[in-house]
């Protein structure tokens, strides 16, 4: 299955994994495996056997950040006629659930590649940082903006002014991520959870993060319109009518994704 360079992909069920391939860089992201990333999960979002996408890291950690030895020779007018950043605003546009399986360092580009998640689970001992601001730099794939949605301004401010490393119990109570494991069962129990959630209905779970995401920047008023009209679109579904005649049949449910 796998045609890519730099990631890894496989096929468990209805469950799709994503593995970053550069273990010896400790798979520190260049753009090409950026590329490859989003291509891959685009890929199995069209694709209808998949129902849920697991993201990871092959080796000891999931990704200490973007490659340097690429980067530093750069300057505005080589990262404008590049697009630097063009391939991380294809993330936002997946409408499947994504899932993190994390561990070791996520730094800088890794943190803002694991934050593209919709949920993370996190191997105890895991660290993340955004230590950009220690060479002159910062956060530019979107790090800034979405670390400051979870944990709030003055919290975001703190971690990316000092570029300090955040521990897994740190990163857990301020929501950045959803559940901490032992190191040997990160990938067993986010396989878990995945194969739950590809279970469920489909199209439900699509029109459910298609409408928190839009709580993010909708007022409320706004964002219980959006959600309503998601909420008429599930009764035009195949799975809403097999979820309450099962129900009501008192049967588990099998859902089609129509």
């Amino acid at each position: 299955m796998n045609r890519f360079e730099f990631i890894e992909t496989s096929l468990t069920g209805n469950v799709a994994v994503i593995e970053l391939n550069r273990p010896r860089q400790l798979n520190s992201l260049n753009r090409k495996m950026v590329s490859e990333i989003i291509t891959a999960l685009e890929g199995f979002d069209r694709d209808e056997n998949v129902r849920v996408m697991v993201l990871t890291g092959k080796g000891r950690t999931f990704s200490a950040g973007a490659d340097i030895d690429e980067m530093m020779d750069d300057n505005p007018i080589s990262l404008e006629l590049l697009n630097q950043f063009a391939d991380w605003d294809r993330f936002a546009l997946i409408k499947k659930p994504i899932i993190g399986a994390v561990k070791g360092f996520v730094f800088g580009g890794g943190f803002e590649l694991a934050l593209c998640c919709d949920l993370l689970i996190a191997a105890n001992g895991t660290e993340f940082s955004f230590p950009e601001v220690g060479l002159g730099v910062m956060p530019g794939a979107g790090g800034t903006q979405r670390l400051t949605k979870l944990v709030g301004r003055t919290k975001a401010l703190e971690w990316l002014w000092t570029g300090e490393r955040i521990s897994a119990e740190t990163a857990l109570k301020h929501g950045v991520i959803n559940k901490i494991v032992a190191p040997e069962l990160v990938i067993e129990e986010t396989m878990k959870f995945a194969e739950r959630l590809a279970k469920q209905p489909p199209l439900s779970l699509r029109l459910i993060k298609d409408s928190v995401n839009k709580a993010v920047d909708y007022s409320l008023y706004e964002g219980m319109q959006y959600e309503r009209k998601n909420f008429y679109l599930l009764f035009g579904t195949e799975d809403q009518k097999e979820g309450m005649n099962a129900f009501v049949e008192k049967r588990k449910p099998n859902y089609q994704g129509k």
